[in-house]
């Protein structure tokens, strides 16, 4: 595959990895303060498909392209914005995984109350909340400094300096 597919596969898929992230987060966050059941149990079973068609493909696109583009560009791996990215990759990754676990948890949970005739979120429901929101604003971050990297090729804020 040429140079300019696997970028353009690169920045799309990284495109879609914060897009997906940021908009699917923005809306299960805020429609979990309304505290109603029946919307929350919606909209949380759009944001876990959401995640699986776009977030979970574009977890395993962009180490790959991300791989070849070093290798294609003789780019060592230790090259310290490249370094840095890999590692938060991996770190925002690693929040993920358990957040689509709680997403799913989010899901069951509203869906059950529905089932249950209740109009309101159990308590239950705030605690995994509180545990999503914890493991995805660190995610977030990773990903802005990450983008930044991307585009500067060096480290932000004088990281390493």
């Amino acid at each position: 595959m040429d140079l300019v597919t696997v970028k353009f596969l690169h920045v799309l898929s990284s495109t879609f990895l914060f897009g997906t992230g940021v908009g699917t987060a923005f809306y299960l966050f805020f429609i979990s303060l309304t505290r109603d059941a029946r919307t929350v149990a919606v909209v949380a079973r759009y944001v876990v498909v959401a995640d699986w068609i776009f977030t979970a493909t574009t977890v395993v696109i962009q180490p790959v392209t991300g791989f070849y583009l070093a290798h294609r560009l003789y780019l060592p791996l230790s090259t310290p914005w490249l370094y840095w990215s890999i590692v938060l990759f991996v770190f925002a990754a690693a929040c993920w995984l358990p957040v689509v676990w709680l997403q799913m948890r989010l899901r069951d949970v509203a869906v059950a109350a529905v089932a249950q005739g209740r109009t309101e979120l159990p308590a239950q429901y705030a605690r995994l909340l509180g545990a999503w929101t914890a493991l995805g604003v660190p995610a977030l971050f990773s990903f802005l400094a990450i983008f930044y990297m991307m585009v500067a090729k060096r480290l932000p804020f004088g990281w390493g300096a």
